[in-house]
Parts: C-alpha cells; sequence; structure tokens
C-alpha cells in the first residue's frame, strides 16, 4: 500500500514543481507582451494576433505598434508628408495603411464587373510614390516622389514616373562577379516595393511583385535590367505595370551602381497608356480588395506568367486574323483579275 502510494504522491509532487515554474501566455502582464513580444512579430502575423483574444485585439491595434511595423518594412514612410497621411488613414491609420500596402491585389480584382466599373471618387490631383529597394535585406534605396495629375501633358503624355535624372546614379554593394552570376545574384537577393498613395482619397497600393519576374543583361553594354511588375484589370483585358531598375558597372568595375528607377504602365500590345487613362486604372486598383498578404512571391511569379501566357496566345490570335485577311485579300485581287480577263476575253 505504502509502496504504491509513494510514486504516485512523488509524481505528483514533481507536476506541481513544473506547474509553478511554466507560466502560459495568458498569465503574461500586458505590459510584457506590448513591449517585447508583439514588436518582434511581422506585420501578417501580427494582423492575426489582433484575432485571438479580445485583450490581444486592444494591444495589437495601437497606433504606434502600427506606425513602428510601417517605418520597419518601408523606410520611406518615415518622410514627414507619408506620415501625415498616414496619421489620417480612418479606422486606425497605420494599421490601414499597412493593410493596403502590404498584400497585392487580390485576383477578384481582374473580374470584367470591376475593371469596367469607374472609380467611386473624382480622380486624385496628387500621387505620392514611396519607393524602398533592399538588397541581401539591406536597404540600398528609399524615395518618397510627388506626382501632379492634372495638368495637360500628364494627362496626354504616356505615363511614366522616373525616381532618377538622367545623369544620377546611385551606388549600391552590389558586387560585380567574376562570371556571369549577376542576373542570378540579383534576382535572388534584391526586393522592391513601390507604394503608390493617393493622400487625398486616402488609398494606397503596391504595385511591385517585391522580387524581380526578369533580370536581363545587355550583351554589350554589361548593364542589368530589373524588372518588378503587378497585372491589373482592365475593361478590355490586362496591363503590366512595370517598375525598371537599370544598373550599370561603376567606373572603378567593380560594383554596380544603379541608373534609372521607373514606373510605367503598357497594355498587352506594348503600347503605353498615357496619363489620364492610367490615373483611372490606377485608382480602381487603389480602390479595389485586396489580398491577406500570403505567399506574395508565388502570387506574384504566377500572375506574371499568366500574363504573358495570355500576351503569347493574343499575339498568336492576332497573327492568325492578319494572315486570313491576306489570304482573302490575295482571293479578292485575283478573282477581281479573273473577272477583269472574262470581260475583256468574252465580251
Amino acid at each position: 500500500m505504502n509502496a504504491t502510494t509513494a510514486p504516485t504522491s512523488a509524481t505528483t509532487a514533481a507536476t506541481k514543481e513544473e506547474d509553478s515554474t511554466t507560466t502560459s501566455f495568458s498569465s503574461l502582464h500586458p505590459d510584457i507582451i506590448e513591449a517585447h513580444i508583439l514588436p518582434r512579430l511581422d506585420g501578417p502575423t501580427l494582423a492575426a494576433t489582433s484575432c485571438s483574444s479580445t485583450t490581444l485585439h486592444q494591444l495589437s491595434s495601437q497606433d504606434h505598434l502600427w506606425s513602428k511595423k510601417c517605418h520597419s518594412t518601408w523606410p520611406s514612410t518615415r518622410s514627414p508628408r507619408v506620415c501625415h497621411v498616414i496619421s489620417t488613414y480612418p479606422g486606425g491609420g497605420p494599421r490601414n495603411f499597412f493593410a493596403h500596402a502590404f498584400p497585392l491585389l487580390e485576383e477578384d480584382h481582374s473580374s470584367s464587373k470591376l475593371s469596367r466599373s469607374s472609380p467611386s471618387a473624382p480622380p486624385p490631383s496628387e500621387l505620392i510614390s514611396a519607393v524602398d529597394i533592399h538588397y541581401k535585406d539591406k536597404l540600398i534605396f528609399s524615395k518618397v516622389q510627388e506626382t501632379e495629375t492634372v495638368t495637360g501633358w500628364f494627362r496626354c503624355s504616356p505615363f511614366r514616373i522616373d525616381l532618377l535624372e538622367p545623369k544620377d546614379v546611385i551606388p549600391t554593394p552590389i558586387e560585380l562577379p567574376d562570371g556571369d552570376d549577376t542576373c542570378t545574384v540579383i534576382f535572388n537577393d534584391m526586393t522592391l516595393s513601390w507604394i503608390l498613395i493617393d493622400p487625398i482619397g486616402r488609398l494606397a497600393v503596391n504595385l511591385s511583385s517585391h522580387k524581380p519576374v526578369t533580370v536581363l543583361r545587355h550583351w554589350l553594354t554589361g548593364e542589368v535590367q530589373v524588372c518588378f511588375a503587378s497585372i491589373l484589370a482592365v475593361a478590355r483585358g490586362h496591363v503590366q505595370c512595370e517598375i525598371v531598375v537599370t544598373c550599370g558597372v561603376s567606373e572603378e568595375g567593380e560594383m554596380m551602381q544603379m541608373r534609372e528607377i521607373s514606373l510605367a504602365i503598357e497594355d498587352m500590345d506594348g503600347m503605353h497608356r498615357n496619363g489620364k487613362e492610367c490615373l483611372g486604372i490606377l485608382q480602381r486598383a487603389m480602390e479595389g480588395k485586396k489580398g491577406k498578404g500570403r505567399n506574395r512571391l508565388e502570387e506574384g511569379q504566377r500572375m506574371y506568367k499568366e500574363y504573358l501566357e495570355m500576351k503569347k496566345e493574343r499575339r498568336e490570335r492576332k497573327v492568325r486574323t492578319e494572315r486570313t485577311l491576306d489570304i482573302l485579300c490575295v482571293a479578292f485581287g485575283v478573282s477581281c483579275f479573273v473577272g477583269f480577263l472574262c470581260f475583256i476575253f468574252f465580251r
């Protein structure tokens, strides 16, 4: 009897001792959670945490926490102008801004109904670009640029935003490999974020695929063209928001330097849209439904590949149509010639 009870008592004592040294998450003081746990989470995880309980929702929804999260994710948001715009977002400024700027556009946005609908608000008189480029998780470029959209020059000219002047160069820590590995290195290690902000409508959208979709090296000059893209729906198909970063070799010949950072929009025929058309496209994109921010890299690559397939099918269909028209024209010409000969010889 006593021999049987002794091990049981020892086990109970050990269990009580273990419980006394183990602290559950719910027993942590809110200040500890707020100061030491929540700041370590990334944006999507922090958003998911806020849905766990009422206490965590209150702690995870504080503006200062999301403001730091925006600044760490996109250093360009530290700009006084961008900070002011973010603070005016309804429903918790920084958190709402993060929800707009972090995920890719959801595929529902490319539905025909949405793509043909008109924007619900007047077009913005100004667009703010907040751009950040990282290489191996280190910031190498950050800039905020304002673009007016009310002049006739903007509305009639092909839409394009350039962040660098023609003679500007930005040094980078990207070393020039001995072989032809430059494209592979940049493709694997460079990320870019281009957030387009409507300061009046308090809307934003990230037009980048986060990772490059293509990296091409010019065979003669050695310049490397890094392309990021997002695909948007329009009434007659899709358009591509193409972000191009051109890198060249420095004068010393050892490092790469950025010489061009630009944003343009082209349709499936390779034609650039003008500012007025692009303003409506971008406004619908900012008002469109956003995704949840999961698998951004895979989704961006998948959407770009599908866009290339659609372009290929469109091009092949166009070639078939032109070939059919050529055959009809030749047949019509031959029939006219035969008819003319018959008229000459049998009249």
